[in-house]
């Protein structure tokens, strides 16, 4: 009888895992309702993009592997061609600068209704320009990137912007993602965006990720104590030339989002799975929904009630303070993009680190983590501690074939 009881308990939790597990699967991936949605409006010439033909005529471009971690957010890994890609479709709508999920424009109840048949390319401009405004910042060299959008929006380089591929483009341009990908695309550690339909889009595949750590099963991860979870991750890790080599790679994307040419970036989640790394070892970025524009962030922490300062937090790195004369978030973060990047390396740099420089790049490292206040309030010693870091591991690897 006792035999017979747990046999049954057996099948019982067998098939509720079976059933979770299946549930799970069937929210997260909806490859195919995102594929039918945009195809169909494209047939109806609602929208229009580089990849649209691909998608849904040739069948060039497929879904592949469901990678989503929200429903709202489908990716799948894909092929284009002879291309290996990332695919990106937004499925839901997404709260209005709700920063306890994401840092988005809410997506309207038809996405694509603007602009409106009759808009001129005057006026769109005039739309792009006061969006980016809004995101951005004011900046001098807004038109600029303006212009930037617009070469990426005319994908048939006919130097002309039909009113399919401006409803595509007004509606990438809600997500931080595809604003981050122009504001960057001549970096090295942004994944090239490869193509568009719609609000779906391709971005280059990066071979290697997370950054490091590996990843077990939610059982098993009960059992194991945080210090031996940290010490596991750091197992299965490039040698240490090629540990430096990633890590000044994040180092110069701080570089290249702190007052960048259109102005500045937060990071906003330093964890390793937002990273990846190519066969040269070169940084990328895998995850750009927590790199937020300074201006929109600090509008929206403006906006934020609060009673202590938790409530002042957006993803994992972001956090102001709590003002309880106004109980309102105040707008300057209390850690720099730099302090978060050398906290995410301490470990991954220190562990296996050569003997001659494991004491100061130690103290190098924990006098960057000790960075308080915004960037731009200690811009000297900022740019003093980013320079000193990255000639040390410059100078230990540049004489090795993995520099």
């Amino acid at each position: 009888m006792k035999y017979l009881f747990f046999s049954w308990l057996a099948v019982f939790v067998g098939s509720w895992v079976v059933y979770v597990e299946y549930s799970s699967y069937s929210e997260l991936c909806r490859g195919h309702e995102c594929k039918n949605s945009i195809c169909d409006k494209y047939r109806k010439g609602v929208i229009d993009g580089s990849a649209c033909r691909s998608l849904c005529e040739k069948d060039t471009l497929y879904l592949g592997k469901c990678l989503s971690a929200k429903p709202n957010n489908q990716v799948y890994s894909g092929g284009w061609g002879d291309l290996e890609g990332v695919i990106k479709c937004q499925m839901e709508e997404i709260p209005h600068y709700n920063l306890g999920a994401e840092m988005e424009h809410r997506k309207e109840a038809s996405p694509f209704n603007k602009p409106t048949k009759g808009t001129s390319v005057e006026k769109f401009k005039e739309m792009v320009l006061s969006h980016l405004k809004t995101k951005v910042g004011e900046q001098a060299n807004l038109p600029d990137l303006v212009s930037l959008v617009f070469s990426v929006a005319d994908y048939n380089k006919d130097g002309l912007i039909s009113l399919p591929e401006a409803r595509s483009t007004w509606a990438l341009l809600q997500l931080n993602e595809f604003l981050l990908a122009i504001v960057l695309q001549d970096r090295e550690h942004t994944p090239r965006l490869l193509g568009f339909c719609g609000d779906l889009y391709v971005m280059e595949k990066v071979p290697y990720a997370p950054l490091y750590g590996i990843s077990l099963p939610w059982v098993v991860e009960l059992w194991i104590p945080a210090g031996v979870r940290r010490s596991m991750d750091q197992w299965f890790t490039p040698s240490w030339p090629r540990k430096a080599k990633i890590s000044i790679g994040l180092l110069e994307l701080v570089e290249d989002v702190f007052h960048g040419t259109f102005g500045s970036f937060l990071m906003c989640d330093m964890s390793a799975d937002g990273f990846g790394y190519n066969d040269r070892h070169d940084l990328k970025v895998m995850d750009t929904h927590h790199i937020v524009p300074e201006a929109t962030f600090q509008k929206a922490m403006r906006e934020r009630r609060c009673d202590t300062e938790e409530d002042c937090l957006y993803g994992a790195d972001c956090r102001t303070s709590c003002d309880l004369t106004k109980h309102r978030c105040t707008p300057e973060v209390t850690q720099p993009n730099l302090a978060k990047a050398c906290g995410a390396l301490k470990d991954y740099l220190l562990n296996g680190a050569p003997s001659d420089i494991q004491e100061e790049l130690e103290k190098q490292l924990y006098a960057c983590i000790a960075l308080k206040g915004s960037a731009e309030q200690m811009e000297m010693e900022h740019s003093l501690i980013l320079n000193n870091l990255k000639s040390l591991l410059w100078k230990k690897i540049s004489h090795t074939k993995d520099s």
